[in-house]
């Protein structure tokens, strides 16, 4: 089923609608949807009848992998060193399928935009052919579309020397090791042409192509340099991890005495094209450079408590006046992909001690929707206003306010007890994309469902991996020990 195509005008009307910091939460609002965009927006003399509504812009899910949950295939409370290696059983055994069921889940969580930072292509297909599939879902879903295909050029396994991992194992264990996490590794050139060889097949005006480094660890410096100078001759977006773990920490400060970011802003890698996903443990004079040039942030609060990454100083950076957004990253708290949750996680976690307050309900809102789409491309800053795009959510306000004692602030409501089961409607571009928790655009539980038979099926293709992980995550995580001082 496609997404239904808005003709002509709609017209939503609306108990409260929230137009941004400086307008605040409006009563009693009249919506019209034409083109994509919205044309007018007016009071009402009287209250809308029906259901209460509050309008609210669409959410962005600014920083994702587009893959199933690691905890369905035994990657549990462990920190991203191995995790990742184990979630290598969740490669993709259909790319169209396990892109559709993330993007639609995104939706499903009031998301008109997502961000893929694609790092497990299926092996199946070339890679634009297979971000094509990613696209085409996303154009099904119905929602906007940034892609970065991710690089890696150096320490596949661990970060360093894996002889002595490689040593340690058996030769069955090293065999499967060497093949599944240890490839050639690519030539920047190389990298750079296919990322415009995809951008050709895929790029439009519901999908922003970027470049996507996986992060300092994994990528040289001869990598980053032409990355950096790739997205100045063409004014292409780079989406990378950055400080993601403790372990990177320690790396980072190793490998660039000079200050990892400091390299970064000399190369002319920082840049306002640039989005940095996590950086937990980017210092104070870090925090500084990113926003001088520009860059953003996007952080993901779930993720780094289920992976043990730490708390980020999300509070510091943006009192240091970075542009901060959220994400999911595959992990949000209950693995359900709910954006609304995680922003009121992030929203609570460094909203201050006391009666001292880093932000208000309101700036928080306008600050992450509008960091998330300068993220993935997305026109607007997502303020619901006359001329902007049609992107917008809307909430079940009775369900909300539940009790319905006294009047009482409908954004502090959203803020204190929301989540995706209180969105009624999800709009993207004029289009609607889910109503009442069904996603329109595709069968959201019959590609699950069909995703799971592919997962179990391809299982036996990695039983060299599931006999040996027993054997394999000691030796990495004994590496760590060993290597970058912290356990």
């Amino acid at each position: 089923m496609a997404p239904i195509a808005l003709t002509g005008d709609r017209v939503i009307e609306a108990a409260s609608c929230f137009a941004g910091e400086r307008a605040g939460v409006l009563a009693n609002v009249r919506l019209t949807i034409k083109g994509g965009l919205i044309e007018r927006m007016e009071p009402m003399s009287e209250p809308a009848g029906g259901p209460r509504r509050l309008l609210l812009p669409a959410l962005v899910n600014a920083h994702d992998h587009a893959r199933p949950t690691g905890s369905s295939f035994g990657a549990l409370n462990m920190p991203l060193e191995t995790w990742i290696l184990r979630t290598a059983l969740g490669t993709p055994p259909d790319p169209y399928l396990q892109a559709a069921a993330s993007l639609a889940r995104s939706v499903r969580a009031g998301c008109a935009a997502m961000m893929v930072h694609y790092t497990r292509p299926s092996g199946l297909m070339s890679i634009p052919d297979e971000a094509a599939e990613i696209a085409r879902a996303a154009s099904d879903v119905g929602i906007r579309l940034a892609f970065a295909m991710a690089v890696r050029d150096q320490n596949p396994l661990v970060y360093g020397d894996a002889g002595p991992v490689l040593t340690a194992l058996s030769e069955s264990d090293r065999r499967t090791v060497e093949s599944m996490f240890i490839p050639p590794p690519p030539r920047p050139q190389d990298y750079l042409a296919l990322v415009e060889d995809i951008a050709a097949r895929i790029a439009g005006p519901m999908v922003d192509v970027q470049l996507g480094p996986a992060g300092v660890q994994w990528c040289s410096r001869a990598m980053l340099s032409a990355i950096a100078g790739h997205s100045q001759a063409t004014g292409r977006r780079i989406h990378m991890h950055l400080l993601e773990t403790p372990y990177q920490r320690v790396w980072a400060d190793r490998a660039f005495p000079e200050g990892v970011v400091r390299y970064l802003a000399d190369i002319g890698f920082l840049s306002s094209r640039t989005t940095l996903a996590h950086c937990t443990h980017a210092r104070p004079e870090e925090l500084d450079l990113i926003a001088q040039h520009g860059a953003r942030i996007v952080t993901n609060f779930s993720s780094n408590l289920h992976l043990h990454s730490g708390l980020a100083p999300i509070a510091d950076a943006r009192r240091r006046g970075c542009a901060v957004a959220v994400g999911t990253d595959g992990l949000a708290l209950d693995e359900d992909d709910d954006a609304l949750r995680e922003m009121r996680l992030v929203q609570m976690a460094h909203d201050g001690c006391g009666f001292d307050r880093t932000w208000s309900h309101a700036a928080f809102m306008d600050q992450a929707i509008a960091a998330g789409r300068g993220v993935t491309g997305a026109p607007g800053l997502g303020v619901l206003a006359e001329g902007a795009p049609a992107d917008l959510i809307t909430i079940d306000l009775d369900r909300l306010d539940r009790d319905a004692i006294l009047p009482v602030d409908p954004l502090g409501l959203l803020f204190a007890r929301g989540n995706m089961s209180h969105i009624s409607e999800v709009v993207c571009a004029g289009r609607v994309l889910m109503q009442d928790g069904v996603v329109l655009g595709v069968d959201l539980p019959a590609v699950e469902k069909e995703l799971r038979r592919l997962y179990r099926a391809a299982m036996p293709g990695f039983a060299g991996l599931i006999a040996g992980w027993g054997r394999i995550e000691p030796e990495v995580q004994g590496w760590y020990h060993a290597h970058c001082g912290c356990g």
